[in-house]
């Protein structure tokens, strides 16, 4: 796997954790606790998030991602 198409799979997880964070609100707005909705929605994006964590340290793990230590101080 190539690091463009890990980056765009990363990204497009994102995309939907946050797609279902603002569907959560929408209908938490509109529906007002009249369906489950809203429950629905924020366990998906809580589903894709440890998937998501889950993913990334698979990856660090099996050396597909190498971590870049931003911040860290050489030496």
């Amino acid at each position: 796997m190539n690091d463009s198409l890990k980056t765009l799979l990363i990204v497009g997880v994102l995309i939907l954790i946050l797609w279902n964070l603002g569907a959560g609100l929408y209908y938490m707005l509109v529906d007002k606790g009249t369906t489950k909705r809203t429950v629905n929605s924020l366990t998906r994006r809580i589903a894709l998030s440890v998937a998501l964590i889950l993913f990334v340290a698979l990856a660090i793990y099996m050396g597909w991602i190498t971590p870049h230590g931003i911040g860290r101080n050489p030496g």
